[in-house]
């Protein structure tokens, strides 16, 4: 199984090259210490709509620095999707390896018990490559990341909110169920989705 030290000392173990149905190329890698201008322009460049739908604290050099200075230092393995050859990054990836005790209460409610080997995930991609099939592209390779890490099932990293409804449609494609709905501080109503990746790998 991977650790979160081992990819920070050799990202190349989870580094892959895609090509995209336009024939571009992407590349699939974890975030790393040298990112943080580049994460800065990923960030500042999301418009007011993606921004409403992500989780970031903020969407500067500041917070791109942050999340550069946490590799291996908490439970979330980033990774990030790169236009090659321009290097821009275009996607940012979140896996957190470890549970928070509110999605535990949650999900207790809708009769699931969550466990060691459940994971969150939340990704966020540039305006101009949403909608174009890169996010189900690279799923398959989330999911072998998981799995890398002895994971079993997938939940949303801090839910997707109800009126999200491209992002459910993507969930949904991938394999994810909804089991129930909560509503945040901001009074606003999210949806708990979860994926098997036991059965996801027979698919």
């Amino acid at each position: 199984m991977f650790t979160l030290p081992e990819i920070a000392g050799d990202p190349s173990l989870l580094t892959r090259r895609l090509m995209r149905i336009d024939g571009s190329d992407v590349i699939f890698r974890p975030l790393t210490h040298a990112d943080p201008e580049l994460l800065a322009s990923f960030l500042a460049g999301l418009s007011p709509e993606s921004r409403r739908l992500s989780t970031f604290d903020g969407y500067d050099l500041a917070t791109a620095q942050e999340l550069c200075d946490a590799i291996a230092r908490y439970d979330k393995l980033r990774l990030v999707l790169e236009e090659a050859p321009a290097g821009r990054i275009v996607g940012l990836l979140e896996l957190s390896l470890d549970l928070h005790p509110h999605d535990i209460a949650r999900f207790r409610e809708a009769d699931i018990q969550l466990s060691a080997t459940d994971c969150r995930f939340g990704p966020t991609l540039a305006d101009d490559y949403q909608g174009k099939g890169v996010g189900t592209q690279i799923f398959p390779l989330i999911a072998d990341v998981a799995r890398g890490f002895g994971k079993r099932r997938i939940i949303l990293l801090g839910g997707v909110l109800a009126d999200n409804a491209r992002a459910i449609r993507y969930y949904q494609k991938n394999g994810f169920q909804a089991v129930g709905s909560f509503t945040g501080t901001n009074g606003v109503r999210s949806l708990d989705m979860i994926l098997d990746l036991d059965l996801s790998a027979g698919q």
